[in-house]
Parts: structure tokens; sequence; C-alpha cells
């Protein structure tokens, strides 16, 4: 499945739990993840989306580990499928 096309299905299933998803563009520091998920009750995380069976490059990977070193949460989406288990991920926090 297309990049684009899991994008959509999380930003929607972000909006039907009562939160939202905008598009993080971060200008002059690539690599960052493509969407902040921000849930209600101070729940926040990121989450870098691919198409289906693709991994993030070295500089996104790089960037991950930093947020996660700041205490954040960082997924990687490629599978529509994972998007349950990882705003479930996100609420248990």
């Amino acid at each position: 499945m297309r990049e684009k096309q899991i994008e959509q299905k999380l930003v929607t299933a972000v909006k039907n739990m009562g939160g939202i998803c905008p598009k993080w563009v971060s200008p002059g520091y690539d690599g960052m993840p493509d969407r902040i998920v921000l849930l209600p009750k101070k729940k926040i995380a990121f989450v870098e989306v691919k198409a289906t069976g693709q991994k993030p490059r070295p500089l996104q990977v790089s960037r991950h580990n930093l947020l996660r070193k700041l205490g954040f949460a960082v997924y990687v989406l490629d599978d529509p499928e994972q998007i349950g288990g990882i705003l479930d991920a996100i609420q248990s926090t």
C-alpha cells in the first residue's frame, strides 16, 4: 500500500478517537517523523509513515533515536493493520 493511503488511514483513526494528527514539517531539520499524534489526556507520539515493506532511511533512524532519548514514543507504520496497536500503545502510556 502507498504511504499516502496509510497516512490517511492513520489520520482518520486518530480523529475518530478525538485526537488530531498534524503533518510535521521541520524546515532545516530533515529526517523527522511524518506525523505527530495528539490524543486526549495529554497523549503524544510521533509516527513515521512508510509504504508497505519500506524502512526508514538512516537519517530518519537517527532522528527517531534522538526523540526516544528525549523520552518521546516514535513508531514506524508501514501497514494499516498496525494502526490500532500503535494507537493503543500511545493511549496506554
